[in-house]
């Protein structure tokens, strides 16, 4: 039996990366990509989004190993922290 701490399909992973965030209007912005794992990442933005959004996201490439990842996502939860907003949200697509 898995302890609470692994009954995730997918762990986190900690990125702690700057983002690149586009609303279906076409307005972009940037984020901190806080973690990332297979079905979803939590975004740090100083802006408003509301739930059920779907954003575009680009985290850019970090060397030859790892290629731009981009994603089209749905936001699950937004809430207040400290000067700006932590979104939850999940990959409903990878682009590339």
């Amino acid at each position: 039996m898995k302890d609470y701490s692994e009954k995730r399909d997918f762990h986190r992973m900690r990125v702690n990366s700057e983002i690149q965030i586009t609303t279906l209007q076409g307005e972009t912005f940037t984020g901190i990509c806080r973690d990332l794992s297979g079905t979803g990442m939590q975004l740090y933005v100083n802006r408003p989004v509301a739930e059920g959004d779907e954003l575009l996201t680009l985290l850019a490439a970090s060397g030859k190993d790892f290629p731009p990842f981009e994603t089209s996502v749905r936001v699950l939860r937004a809430e207040p922290e400290g000067d700006g907003y932590l979104l939850g949200t999940a990959i409903i697509e990878v682009k590339r």
